[in-house]
């Protein structure tokens, strides 16, 4: 049934992680929440500048300006520009260079979300409603009528869970998803308005006595689960220690919400910051602390030209400089 299909979906989609595989490899299931590297590549401009390539454009995209000639290179850049320019004064300060990497690093989210809008705005409004969610992913199955299904109270628990976080998600409170506030619904993790739900539901997946805490036991169970008689791997003692050196930090034999939190969205080093201060120092030639369209044209090399050494762009940035 096409229900059934969005059902599946929608588990997918949220952060509901439950304890799965029996014996665990090393690529065991991670609640935390990580933030991206902006590449893969070295940051070190003596070698190329590579890693401010994808930093700027994303991974993918970089890949595609790196078929592109000199002068089309200069010519997408300046439409660039005017994008991260964002209030239209010609130029380009470090908050708005940095709100750009972070657009471009996230770019999967919001392809995800652009994939799932057309699927959940029924009447084409522009707006998600509760209404359209709800009978989208759960067909017009409610009360008792889930009394038809099996697994019912899995599915109550479902619907009520993407009730919550739904209305979490919106801000104002109308039951009426816009674009900003069903990101956040599909990717709570990603916005800080949203960190207690995600704790909430981490907690309703690990916490098995119901006390609203996570104790070692339950906080191992959920990535692992012995067969009989098998002794307990090496990954698995570990972890029990993480457990009791940097997650249960109080040492009270358990998580609570403070710590959950801290647990899976731990303060994080912000990339797209460094970098940012990194390229407007790099680029900035009159040190007027913001960027000129002429400036980005300028370096344009090391916003979007595949990797080269050094000495050969600071040739071409600066012919007649000395290296």
């Amino acid at each position: 049934m096409a229900w059934q299909k969005m059902l599946y979906s929608c588990c997918l989609l949220t952060v509901c992680l439950t304890s799965v595989l029996a014996k665990p490899p090393p690529d065991k299931k991670d609640r935390v929440h990580h933030g991206q590297d902006l590449s893969d590549h070295t940051h070190d401009d003596k070698q190329d500048f590579q890693y401010d390539h994808e930093a700027f454009l994303g991974k993918e995209e970089a890949k595609t300006f790196d078929q592109l000639s000199p002068e089309e290179s200069k010519k997408r850049l300046g439409k660039i520009v005017d994008r991260i320019d964002r209030d239209g004064d010609g130029f380009v300060t470090q908050p708005e260079l940095k709100n750009w990497i972070k657009h471009t690093q996230n770019r999967y989210i919001y392809e995800n979300v652009d994939k799932n809008w057309k699927d959940y705005d029924k009447n084409n409004d522009g707006h998600i409603a509760w209404e359209e969610f709800k009978n989208t992913t759960y067909g017009y199955y409610e009360g008792e009528a889930f009394d038809d299904l099996e697994n019912k109270e899995t599915y109550k628990k479902m619907l009520a869970r993407d009730e919550r976080r739904f209305k979490t998600a919106d801000k104002d409170g109308d039951m009426i998803a816009t674009r900003e506030e069903f990101t956040a619904f599909l990717h709570p993790e990603e916005f800080e308005y949203m960190k207690d739900v995600v704790v909430t539901e981490t907690i309703e997946d690990i916490d098995k006595n119901g006390d609203g805490l996570v104790g070692v036991d339950e906080y191992l169970g959920d990535m692992y689960s012995p067969e009989t008689g098998e002794p307990e791997p090496d990954w698995v003692k570990t972890e029990r220690q993480q457990f009791l050196d940097f997650r249960d930090l109080n040492k009270d034999g358990k998580m609570d919400r403070e710590e959950i939190g801290h647990w899976i969205l731990p303060p994080d080093y912000d990339h797209a910051e460094v970098e940012s201060k990194h390229l407007l120092f790099e680029s900035d030639k009159d040190k007027d602390s913001k960027l000129s369209r002429e400036e980005f044209i300028e370096s344009y090399l090391r916003f979007l030209n595949e990797a080269r050494s050094y000495n050969d762009v600071m040739k071409q940035l600066r012919p007649h400089q000395e290296l």
